[in-house]
């Protein structure tokens, strides 16, 4: 590591980090841009013990492309819902071509994404929905890792917009390097790069996830529609 970070309590968290050394990450972190925090990422940590989420959504391209431009090592999961529309499952496959992805796929045991098929628990209870084919996967895969990365933007939600660098979230510490990243600079970025947007953005979908659970519209607008939910979960 290229600086001391004060330890906490084993339990505390699964970096062992103190509150105090949360805070002075997000000191050292705040005046960083995306790119200078991901190289700043993998001197402090070991490439083996960052877990690196995406959804393969709207605009993953920015996020993968920097990251695996970066650190070519890097696994990235995949949160394998079984409800994910076709053209998500091709880009996820292009853009695991283009740039050379190590991906791996996270999923609920058969059994019990049967039992959300049957039951139909998207439409009746969408939270439980998310808790079953996204939360608990992911949630039993954390242990192995201490840090969290993840492709948050505070311009996407009320929840988002409070968010913090790092935080410790659910006993993980989680590492939001997209935090205060602009529509306008990760738009920019695609472009220089002539990078990839999902097929599905054309037709007016600009936050994409579960087939039952998302239709075109502006922002997140398009998911959970007539439901208070905004959240799949994995993030509060």
């Amino acid at each position: 590591m290229a600086e001391a970070i004060a330890p906490a309590a084993p339990s505390a968290n699964s970096a062992g980090l103190s509150a105090d050394a949360i805070a002075e990450l997000n000191a050292r972190y705040a005046p960083l841009d995306f790119e200078r925090r991901i190289r700043q990422l993998y001197r402090e940590f070991d490439v083996d013990k960052v877990l690196v989420t995406s959804s393969f959504a709207a605009t993953s391209a920015y996020f993968l492309h920097l990251i695996s431009s970066i650190e070519p090592r890097q696994k990235f999961a995949f949160i394998d819902t079984g409800y994910h529309f076709p053209e998500t499952l091709s880009y996820r496959d292009y853009l695991v071509g283009l740039f050379k992805l190590d991906v791996f796929s996270v999923r609920a045991e058969d059994w019990k994404h049967q039992f959300t098929i049957d039951d139909k628990t998207y439409e009746r209870d969408p939270d439980f929905c998310c808790a079953i084919n996204k939360v608990e996967p992911l949630d039993a895969i954390k242990p192995n890792y201490q840090i969290w990365v993840s492709s948050l933007m505070r311009s996407d939600t009320e929840h988002r917009a409070q968010l913090d660098i790092f935080e410790v979230r659910n006993g993980i510490v989680k590492f939001n390097p997209m935090i205060d990243v602009t529509h306008e600079a990760r738009d920019a970025y695609i472009r220089e790069h002539d990078l990839p947007f999902h097929p599905l953005v054309a037709k007016g979908y600009q936050s994409i996830g579960c087939v039952h659970c998302t239709v075109p519209g502006q922002g997140r607008s398009g998911r959970w529609v007539g439901k208070p939910k905004t959240e799949c979960g994995l993030h509060r």
